[in-house]
């Protein structure tokens, strides 16, 4: 990493102004170690959970990616679920090549995950919540391994109709997923680094902390209480960041104003206790996870 860095600076709210800083270090006290996952290193990850988790990397053999990574999964599996799924938007990962998948089964078993860290059966169907990609389909159609492997169930979680948007446009989870494909790099040197998913730890707000299941299905599946988004965008000026927060119900808000769920990355994580790009030198990810450029956005 270069010793001179550009962080896109902007404060809270609509006052927005945009400076040019120099981070006065490169150390990186809390990154990821990649002797067990190598790709854990990138800056799209988080900070990796030790315990019952393990990381599920994806991978494909066209060269979308100079790594050949399509998407990553932290995976509990006490709980049985996924903490996040985290993967890249750039040019080239947001080339249209091939269609949505359409298969039996239409979500099937991760082939990477052993068999006794998942439940006996799809237990999706029938409870009355979709299937809810974390990693879109729509963001992996430059090739047909890419988005098919959008479908394992491990990069599922349980999410009401109105709140996903299937069948309709009104789900404001739809209506994020569209905006962040807006948000997509027009140019090679750029990247947008995503990290999604539903709480299935404790979350910490401001009546304290509080179980962050809503329910679980057959005393089984976890269906979150809430959704988490973390972006960070690297472009020749540097960086800047954002964070959504979106609680899980039934309700119809897809066209809702976006800016009305976000708030800074260092909010997110006091929320999720989750600790996004930490791949980032220190100074770097102080600076930029603190602030809420909205207009930046154009939000």
């Amino acid at each position: 990493m270069a010793c001179a860095l550009v962080v896109l600076m902007a404060s809270c709210g609509s006052d927005e102004t945009e400076e040019e800083v120099t981070p006065t270090q490169t150390t990186n006290s809390n990154r990821n170690r990649t002797d067990e996952y190598r790709e854990a290193g990138r800056l799209e990850f988080p900070k990796l959970k030790s315990g019952t988790n393990i990381v599920l990397v994806h991978k494909t053999n066209d060269k979308h990616d100079p790594d050949g990574v399509n998407y990553a999964v932290e995976w509990d599996y006490e709980k049985k679920s996924a903490r996040w799924t985290c993967y890249q938007l750039t040019k080239r990962t947001a080339e249209q090549h091939t269609s949505r998948y359409y298969g039996d089964p239409q979500y099937p078993a991760d082939p990477d995950l052993p068999s006794s860290y998942y439940w006996d059966a799809d237990y999706f169907y029938g409870s009355g919540f979709d299937h809810g990609h974390i990693c879109p389909s729509a963001d992996r159609l430059y090739s047909a391994e890419a988005n098919y492997q959008t479908f394992y169930l491990t990069n599922m979680q349980p999410q009401y109709k109105n709140f996903n948007g299937s069948g309709h446009d009104g789900g404001i989870w739809l209506t994020m997923e569209n905006q962040v494909r807006r948000w997509a790099p027009k140019n090679t040197s750029d990247t947008l680094y995503i990290v999604k998913g539903g709480t299935i730890d404790k979350v910490f707000l401001e009546g304290g902390a509080q179980d962050g299941v809503l329910m679980r299905i057959k005393d089984k599946l976890i269906v979150p209480k809430y959704f988490f988004v973390a972006l960070l965008y690297k472009n020749s000026q540097g960086y800047r960041s954002l964070g959504l927060w979106f609680e899980h119900n039934n309700n119809i808000h897809g066209y809702d104003d976006l800016a009305d769920y976000a708030l800074t990355i260092d909010e997110l994580e006091a929320r999720t206790g989750i600790d996004f790009f930490c791949n980032l030198p220190d100074d770097t990810e102080s600076q930029t996870e603190r602030l809420l450029p909205l207009s930046a956005w154009g939000l």
